[in-house]
């Protein structure tokens, strides 16, 4: 399969090469053309989640990746479940938070990860990615380690939880994480200027682990799958997902997945108060404003990278824009929706609350809910202890770096610091 540059429709490479750049020409994201359909669905989700991964994968990379090579990279990456979890009568939490850093992100990054070594090809190559929250932890614990394999992570000073922040600034050797003076939308652009500096690509050998990397989004296509696996038959076509949205990678992966065939009634694009893209649903106009700081805070991302994806899937007739509704969640609304689920007998967190108030708004009594829980709710346990007024034990994943010293260096929000950064 050949992906596109969505935004050179001259650049058009094998997964490998997409894999190996992270980001086309004029900062452009590489697409296929037309996403693959998969026969007898019914068939391919009875069979066990790695053989169904298999089949999912292999028309993304089956030009560059043999088959047994491919087995070998899913028996790594999926080496744990996501769970259907059962709320109340007719929704269910898709718990995605069951991998090495309790986040939905160890799928991708263990998945580009596994890619990227297996087409390193001994070649010095260093990952460069800023992070909201989850994606610092989950890259960094992928990449720890690897041979020929720098990582740089950015993130907003000050604007990300302790714990997540614990969980990638206390690793070494191959891993720098890097405090920006700045919010995540700062950091992304930081990440952009060092992709449009040739001379620097070259150089260090840049490499992107954000959900640009479209590694990172065909395997978030597998877990939507497991979800649907998990319901019967007659629940399956009543399905609504309620995806928690700020770049908008997870929310794309699920839009590929229905393209393929799988029968997703509709999605809900559930965002906090960095509301951009439920406005432009609603009126037609991109107008991101200020990001702002919210309980949701992996969220907090007023312009989402991922966007162009799913409006290319739009615009070229794969998904039905109909099918796609969006609503915008206050932080009152957050904290009282947490309540609502810790009444119902689940701890939760902000992010997850988010997508459970989506369904809330919207789901009728005949269809049936799946709201997406990107993180477990210990990696915001300040935040949820304070809400709920319980006490949260740390997971064993958690304690173990609780302790540790934070190794992040700080910066200015200015491309000539980061480009000595990375150089030196």
């Amino acid at each position: 399969m050949k992906l596109h540059n969505l935004k050179d429709e001259q650049q058009i490479v094998d997964y490998a090469t997409a894999v190996r750049t992270g980001l086309g020409n004029n900062q452009g994201l590489f697409f296929p053309e037309k996403i693959p359909s998969l026969p007898n669905i019914d068939a391919l989700l009875a069979m066990p989640t790695a053989e169904r991964n298999f089949h999912i994968l292999k028309p993304f990379v089956q030009e560059n990746i043999a088959d047994d090579v491919l087995r070998d990279i899913i028996a790594k990456t999926f080496a744990f479940e996501s769970p259907l979890h059962q709320v109340n009568d007719n929704t269910f939490c898709l718990e995605l938070f069951h991998g090495p850093t309790l986040a939905f992100k160890d799928f991708g990054a263990r998945f580009m990860a596994n890619c990227l070594q297996h087409f390193a090809d001994n070649n010095k190559i260093t990952i460069l990615t800023a992070t909201s929250g989850d994606t610092g932890a989950a890259v960094a614990h992928a990449f720890h380690g690897l041979k020929n394999i720098d990582v740089v992570i950015l993130f907003p000073e000050g604007k990300i939880s302790e714990l997540q922040q614990k969980m990638f600034t206390t690793l070494s050797d191959n891993i720098k994480t890097v405090a920006v003076k700045g919010d995540f939308d700062a950091c992304q652009k930081l990440v952009k200027q060092s992709f449009d500096d040739t001379e620097l690509v070259n150089q260090v050998g840049l490499n992107s682990a954000n959900s640009i990397n479209v590694s990172r989004l065909f395997a978030q296509v597998c877990y939507y799958f497991d979800a649907m696996a998990q319901l019967s038959v007659t629940q399956r076509e009543r399905a609504v997902i309620a995806v928690p949205s700020g770049n908008f990678g997870n929310l794309c992966a699920g839009i590929i997945a229905k393209t393929m065939g799988l029968p997703i009634k509709r999605f809900i694009a559930s965002t906090n108060l960095n509301d951009t893209v439920p406005r432009y649903l609603k009126d037609g106009v991109w107008a991101p404003n200020a990001t702002v700081e919210t309980l949701s805070n992996a969220m907090d991302v007023s312009k989402p990278n991922n966007w162009p994806r799913i409006e290319y899937l739009i615009e070229s007739g794969q998904f039905d824009r109909t099918q796609l509704s969006g609503l915008a969640v206050d932080e009152t609304q957050t904290a009282e929706t947490l309540k609502s689920l810790h009444k119902q007998s689940y701890i939760s967190e902000p992010h997850a609350a988010v997508a459970y108030q989506g369904l809330q708004d919207s789901l009728s009594t005949d269809e049936v809910g799946i709201f997406l829980g990107t993180a477990h709710p210990a990696k915001f346990k300040a935040t949820v202890e304070d809400i709920l007024r319980i006490d949260l034990p740390l997971p064993e994943a958690i304690a173990a770096c609780a302790e540790k010293p934070d190794l992040s260096h700080s910066i200015e929000a200015d491309f000539a610091i980061l480009r000595r950064f990375l150089t030196d």
